[in-house]
């Protein structure tokens, strides 16, 4: 069976799928053909096939769940320790300013524990701990708020426009057009 776009299964949907294993386990005891069971449970016959291949070889606990497969991969211990190493700061860690990227925090997963997170990843394990994205409590002195209120009033809008030719243009490498 596929998994829908964009993720694997819920809790509940893997305990259902897991019932139709052990519902074939009772089948392959009872000695059934692959291609009735895989029509009683209206799976595919790859699957049963799989599924006995791993019941031989392991017994029932061939056929368990393995779990959610996007379980945490730091322990608490490991959480802790990268906790007080954040606390510590970048420029420790050999960042050259005080700023804690994704991307850094990524890194430095990496180097302490040897293991590989993503970046939307780093985010949520940082999330579920308690860390949040920061922004300065007050704006620069420096900051000029009329040249601002100038950019956005007279830059801006010829960035964001749209840099698209106002001709159709074509594909085809001997048309001049498409250069």
């Amino acid at each position: 069976m596929r998994y829908a776009q964009g993720g694997g299964l819920t809790d509940a949907e893997r305990a259902a799928r897991e019932q139709i294993r052990l519902r074939a386990v009772e089948r392959f005891e009872r000695e059934e053909k692959n291609r009735e069971i895989a029509a009683a449970l209206r799976v595919s016959e790859r699957s049963v096939e799989r599924w006995r291949r791993q019941w031989r070889e392991r017994g029932e606990a061939g056929v368990l769940s393995k779990g959610s497969p996007g379980r945490p991969r730091l322990s608490e211990k490991q959480v802790a320790k990268l906790e007080r190493e954040l606390e510590r700061g970048p420029l420790v860690h050999g960042w050259a300013d005080q700023r804690w990227t994704l991307a850094r925090v990524k890194t430095l997963i990496g180097r302490l524990f040897h293991v590989s997170y993503t970046v939307e990843g780093t985010w949520r394990l940082l999330k579920q701990h308690g860390w949040s994205w920061q922004q300065p409590a007050r704006r620069a002195i420096e900051r000029d708020g009329a040249a601002v209120d100038l950019w956005k009033k007279e830059v801006w809008p010829r960035v964001r426009a749209s840099r698209r030719p106002a001709m159709d243009g074509s594909s085809s490498r001997t048309r001049p057009v498409s250069r």
